[in-house]
């Protein structure tokens, strides 16, 4: 029999930051043609400060985020729904909805629509410095 387990440590993080909410639909989108050499739009709405970025993203079909490189900070992303076609260290790999692509520092990865439907993301982006 095979059993998993599942737990949760919450650890007071009062000294660490203040605790914040973070509301995307009271957040202005921004659409960003060719988002890093891609094709077509690239539509978020971003929270940002000096140690991290929060967006929730979204390609349309046929659109990119072209190849980067991570250089002083990695990138989580979870897709809501649509499926994500990533490039990682020129290694293709198909992430659905429920599944976390992550970029560490220092690698290389681009972001593709190739499905019929919008592809919407959660992403954040964590500086290294």
């Amino acid at each position: 029999m095979e059993v998993s387990a599942f737990f949760i440590i919450f650890v007071p993080i009062t000294k660490i930051m203040n605790y914040m909410k973070i509301d995307f639909d009271k957040i202005e989108k921004t659409i960003v043609p060719n988002f890093k050499g891609g094709e077509g739009r690239y539509i978020m709405k971003q929270f940002a400060d000096d140690k991290v970025k929060i967006m929730l993203g979204k390609l349309e079909p046929g659109c990119s985020i072209g190849l980067h490189t991570h250089e002083m900070n990695c990138e989580i992303m979870y897709i809501l729904s649509g499926q994500a076609s990533y490039v990682y260290e020129g290694q293709e790999e198909i992430v659905n909805p429920g599944e976390v692509h992550y970029n560490p520092m220092d690698k290389q990865h681009t972001l593709l629509n190739r499905g019929s439907e919008d592809l919407v993301f959660f992403a954040v982006v964590a500086e290294h410095h």
